[in-house]
């Protein structure tokens, strides 16, 4: 390498062996070089192909005011000249008084690392923050202990870092990784930790998600490019569905080491408990908001992030018939319903003679998820709870009462049945119904109504949530959310021919011409019955009264008006804590002169205290075994059925 005169300014880079491989020629002024800007400048400036040989390091090494001090000096006291050759001068250097601005060295940013965060449906954020820190120390400590895979110094490829999602977030996914981690992702309400697999088949571990370091020279741009990161954002569930998902896969931070430690660095679906909780038995307490209440805002948060529980009501007059429906998936799991309800209350008037056969059939559509939290009979009036199994913990004790309305009370054909419970710490009031029937009979069934409010003897054993706000006169103010559903028997008015006019007219989803004539809808507006109680809009056709078999109304010598006879009315003691969703009959149902009617909904829910008598994941086991044996049984028998009729017989 050297530096020509001022006669004729020039640079030529030389490689390591000293050959020449680059010359530039100057013809502009002489290249003044002072001893201070010299060694600034060999300090930056290196050979791109080749190291600076002994004295060109020496002279990179040296401070700024050795030259100075220690090189020989000139005619006139100044300090001598370098050699041109031992400039070191890098390829396509810029003009000298750039050299200190253009040679900074440069820093390599890594790009922005994906945020770690977990929604409060599972912990609070601070134990996931102590979650994570004691991760990341387990897992330091392993790497360094040794290299996972490949020899030593073998730098590992990284793949980038999928995130951690929610049901309601976005999901950023890794190229490779594998997408099982998201087939249970959108059917729970519970948040699952996405990793991609390394590719030595051990555990996977924290390390090896972090982000790859940008390679200086190739990009110094802090943003990540497009192909670092495949972002994809998953579409908002609506919910009529709980936080839960039906199928999780093992996370994919599970430790592998049956050690104390593990159980720091491992990851679960399940919140830790720490062992100084359990010895200060708090959660015993009844608190409201303390840690560890089983009641309390941590659990309801775990649970439902959004304080909301779906509840699926129906009400159906079986009018005694032995024969049941074939199948009741079209009554209890609508197609119009995207996930299945946190829980499912039936009530039937004039039921089976086997009510036991009853539940079996209703416990068998809805499969191994659902248990039967309690079920009471009134004479022929039924009502059944079904709960997601998940969440039989956070119930009371469910208290019932029954009410007659029959001159004779031995005749249990007419009156009503009700169920009370309180679920975290909003109580629960259910109630189906069977009043008078016939077209002029208003008064009888305003009575019906009066009696029952007064009559029903509830709650019992449970406490009331805000006494403040309850009537000794009427039932439904002593509970938080209440539902009355059953067969209330309310006519249209104006007679069968006026009635068969309207409908003739192919109202479709409009019923609003029927609803004139509606018994109840003007009692109601009357204030004389359902004080306080509202209804979803009717989309449908009259529920009653049907041929048995056929679509078809009435066609006896009595020539029954079609009506609304079947409803499902509610009341919150908080305005807009119930939320209807969907409210409909169930034509599919052919099997009485009634047709089935459900109603779903969205009711907040609230913390509450553990001191209160508690279910304590009591159900029916017996009917849960029953259900789910003839599940298997009739699903061996569709096998069976199938693979004999793909057998063809050639004569």
């Amino acid at each position: 390498m050297s530096l020509c005169g001022p006669a004729e300014p020039c640079l030529q880079i030389s490689d390591a062996e000293g050959q020449p491989r680059w010359q530039a020629t100057q013809q502009a002024e002489p290249l003044a070089v002072s001893p201070w800007t010299m060694p600034s400048t060999s300090v930056s400036v290196t050979h791109p192909e080749g190291p600076l040989r002994p004295r060109d390091r020496a002279l990179a090494q040296s401070p700024p005011g050795a030259a100075h001090s220690q090189g020989p000096t000139g005619a006139e006291g100044t300090p001598a000249r370098p050699a041109a050759r031992d400039l070191p001068v890098a390829k396509d250097l810029p003009a000298a008084r750039d050299l200190p601005a253009a040679l900074k060295p440069l820093t390599p940013v890594p790009p922005t690392r994906p945020r770690l965060e977990r929604t409060l449906s599972l912990d609070e954020k601070g134990w996931r923050r102590r979650r994570f820190q004691a991760s990341q120390e387990d897992l330091a400590s392993r790497d360094k202990a040794g290299p996972r895979s490949g020899s030593p110094g073998t730098p590992v490829q990284r793949s980038p870092p999928p995130e951690l999602s929610s049901s309601l977030q976005e999901i950023r996914r890794a190229p490779g990784s594998p997408s099982a981690w998201l087939s249970g992702a959108t059917s729970t309400s519970l948040d699952l930790l996405h990793r991609a697999a390394p590719a030595s088949g051990s555990s996977p571990q924290l390390g090896s998600v972090l982000p790859p370091l940008t390679p200086v020279g190739v990009s110094d741009s802090a943003e990540p490019s497009p192909e670092d990161f495949r972002r994809r954002v998953q579409r908002k569930l609506v919910r009529a569905h709980s936080s839960l998902g039906t199928s999780r896969p093992r996370s994919p931070l599970a430790c592998d080491s049956c050690s104390l430690r593990s159980a720091r660095s491992s990851f679960s679906l399940l919140a830790p408990i720490r062992t100084k909780d359990v010895r200060s038995r708090s959660y015993l307490e009844g608190s409201l908001l303390a840690s560890g209440a089983l009641l309390g805002a941590d659990e309801l948060a775990r649970y439902f992030p959004d304080r909301k529980v779906a509840v699926f009501v129906a009400t159906w007059n079986m009018q005694g018939q032995k024969e049941l429906p074939p199948n009741l998936d079209d009554l209890l799991l609508p197609a119009e319903a995207d996930y299945a309800q946190d829980m499912y209350i039936i009530g039937v008037q004039e039921g089976c003679s086997d009510r036991r056969e009853w539940e079996t059939r209703l416990q068998e559509t809805l499969g191994p998820h659902y248990v039967l939290l309690h079920s009471a009979a009134h004479g022929v009036l039924y009502l059944s709870i079904f709960l997601r199994r998940d969440l039989i913990w956070f119930c009371s004790e469910v208290e019932c009462s029954t009410v007659t309305t029959r001159i004779v009370s031995q005749i249990k054909t007419k009156g009503a049945l009700g169920l009370g419970f309180t679920f975290f710490g909003t109580s629960f009031l259910f109630i189906t119904s069977h009043f008078t029937s016939g077209d002029g009979k208003v008064a009888e069934r305003l009575l019906d109504y009066s009696r029952t409010v007064q009559a029903l003897a509830l709650p019992k054993n449970v406490p009331d949530t805000n006494p403040y706000r309850s009537s000794p006169a009427d039932v439904t103010t002593r509970f938080d959310e209440v539902f009355w559903f059953g067969d209330f028997n309310f006519r249209l008015s104006g007679g069968r021919t006026a009635v068969e006019g309207l409908l003739h007219r192919e109202l479709g989803t409009d019923v609003s011409a029927l609803l004139q004539h509606d018994q109840l809808t003007r009692e109601m507006r009357r204030g004389a019955v359902f004080k306080g109680f509202q209804e979803p809009d009717i989309h449908f056709l009259p529920s009653y009264k049907f041929d048995i078999g056929k679509d078809t109304y009435d066609s006896t010598s009595k020539q029954r008006t079609p009506s609304y006879t079947d409803r499902v009315m509610y009341r919150s003691r908080h305005k807009d804590d119930i939320c209807p969703v969907r409210y409909s009959s169930c034509p599919s149902i052919r099997t009485s002169d009634h047709r089935p009617v459900y109603g779903l909904f969205q009711v907040k829910v609230r913390p509450g205290r553990d001191n209160i008598p508690l279910a304590a994941g009591k159900f029916d086991r017996e009917l849960y075994l029953l259900g789910i044996r003839r599940r298997i049984s009739k699903e061996l028998q569709r096998q069976q059925n199938q693979n004999s009729s793909a057998v063809c017989t050639l004569s």
